[in-house]
């Protein structure tokens, strides 16, 4: 069940993990963090260092990283499914989002 494939998830909280290695689509893997456990099959492949869901995040729901927001969904992203720009949208330094006219 993908036990040679190891994740990153750092807080009860998060709703994402983060790929240790490429991880193929298709694979089940078991993300661990603390007591909390779930079984995940990948619907994307997943590369080095980047997230992946572990609960399935709403359209505008937070997406969060070691306890962390770090952005929201632009999209309804489903649990296996690769989290990365083309569905999540920064909540920081957006400057134009700041209500300065240019």
């Amino acid at each position: 069940m993908g036990t040679a494939y190891k994740t990153v998830m750092m807080k009860p909280q998060d709703n994402v993990a983060v790929a240790l290695s490429n991880i193929p689509k298709g694979t089940v893997i078991q993300v661990q963090c603390w007591d909390w456990s779930v079984t995940v099959k990948l619907v994307s492949d997943i590369e080095f260092g980047h997230k992946f869901a572990v609960r399935a995040i709403p359209a505008g729901g937070d997406v969060i990283k070691y306890g962390e927001v770090i952005g929201a969904a632009v999209t309804e992203i489903a649990v296996g499914e690769h989290v990365h720009v083309h569905n999540v949208e920064g909540k920081r330094g957006r400057g134009d989002r700041m209500g300065h006219a240019n």
